[in-house]
């Protein structure tokens, strides 16, 4: 039986996303906007799906914007954040331990000749708000730091980014990027003071494909895609009406968030105990971390890529070395923790979902001791 422990990668999808998927596939196929019945219903699908979404972010359902996932998101939000608001000034603040997709998107725009500033973590990879704050100027146009980092699962100071912003008159807007929080924990804008926050479907159990970006009334940006009126034009083209409708059912399956947070922190204490056993094992998370993400060092004379494999051909257990969408590279994350070569090359990260068991982490736990055993330094 396979012991899935890549959640933080994606999910599996829930049996109501999957059916809300199925049932506009073969149903409600129409394109949204024809205004015969079969779009007018593919319509009344997406707007369920937005009223969902916001309800779930405790906002409106007209700050919704659908997108084709995070990646996307977080481009639309950063690009045209830049560009709206380059007049006001060129600086972007940003940290070293973001999704690839904003690392990218701030050496674009720093090319274009925007000041980007990157704020470094310590070695638990845990951000310094006075850093940030010494970051932020007159000119800044943009902060961007995401709330739960992907790789270690560290809590970023997001909630006191909007103090700082008005104390030092700056007319920044920020943005956060909430992959790995919503879903499993509280994520409120209003709260964070979030005037963009991305989100995605398939890391909650919903499909693959589809995103949002959360706009903030009055917040202004400039679209990256032109010809259509769909998503006020921020986002034209035919909605994914599919992936759109398994969203929100995957959003209204959520059941209760603190429950499952609960259940996944004793997971997560259980599973560090596991491990404190296994010799040689450091793990690099902080403790305030996200119950849902747990990054480790295993001492073989093995890469994390091949102890991917022997985990996964072995003994039929899946986790990963980092961010999907890094594929084979090394983790930018760790290295700007400033871990050593060794411990960035032999870390793994798993990452929980409220499906996963202690049997999972007991499987995992077995196996990497065999492993390290069988595959000593």
């Amino acid at each position: 039986m396979a012991v899935y422990l890549d959640n933080s990668a994606t999910t599996k999808p829930c049996p109501q996303a999957v059916k809300a998927i199925n049932r506009m596939l073969s149903q409600t196929y129409g394109n949204p906007s024809s205004l015969h019945r079969m779009g007018i219903e593919a319509t009344k699908e997406i707007i369920s799906a937005r009223e969902s979404i916001a309800k779930a972010l405790s906002c409106e359902k007209d700050e919704i914007y659908f997108t084709s996932g995070a990646t996307e998101a977080n481009n639309l939000a950063v690009f045209g954040a830049a560009y709206a608001n380059r007049r006001k000034g060129n600086r972007i603040v940003t940290t070293a331990i973001e999704h690839e997709s904003i690392i990218e998107s701030m050496r674009e725009l720093e090319k274009e000749g925007f000041e980007i500033i990157k704020i470094q973590p310590d070695s638990k990879g845990e951000v310094n708000i006075n850093d940030v704050e010494k970051a932020i100027n007159g000119s800044t146009i943009l902060v961007s730091m995401m709330y739960i980092n992907n790789e270690t699962g560290s809590v970023l100071p997001v909630n006191s980014l909007k103090k700082i912003i008005q104390r030092k008159g700056a007319p920044a807007l920020i943005h956060t990027d909430c992959v790995q929080a919503f879903g499993k924990t509280e994520v409120r804008p209003k709260k964070l003071g979030a005037d963009l926050l991305s989100i995605t479907a398939h890391k909650i159990h919903g499909p693959k494909g589809c995103g949002a970006l959360y706009i903030k009334k009055g917040a202004r940006i400039l679209p990256r895609v032109f010809g259509g009126e769909q998503e006020n034009k921020i986002r034209p083209g035919t909605e994914a009406s599919p992936l759109i409708a398994g969203f929100g059912a995957a959003v209204d399956a959520f059941g209760d968030l603190k429950a499952a947070n609960r259940k996944v922190s004793k997971l997560n204490e259980y599973t560090r105990e596991k491990l404190a056993g296994i010799n040689g094992v450091i793990i690099n998370s902080p403790t305030g971390a996200s119950p849902y993400i747990l990054n480790i060092f295993i001492p073989t004379f093995m890469r994390s890529q091949t102890i991917i494999q022997e985990l996964s051909e072995k003994y039929g257990i899946y986790v990963s070395n980092g961010s999907a969408c890094a594929k084979w590279k090394k983790s930018h994350v760790l290295s700007a923790m400033k871990l050593p070569d060794n411990v960035i090359d032999k870390s793994i990260r798993i990452s929980f979902s409220r499906e996963s068991t202690k049997e999972d982490s007991d499987a995992l736990c077995g196996a990497l001791k065999d492993l390290i055993e069988k595959h000593p330094e």
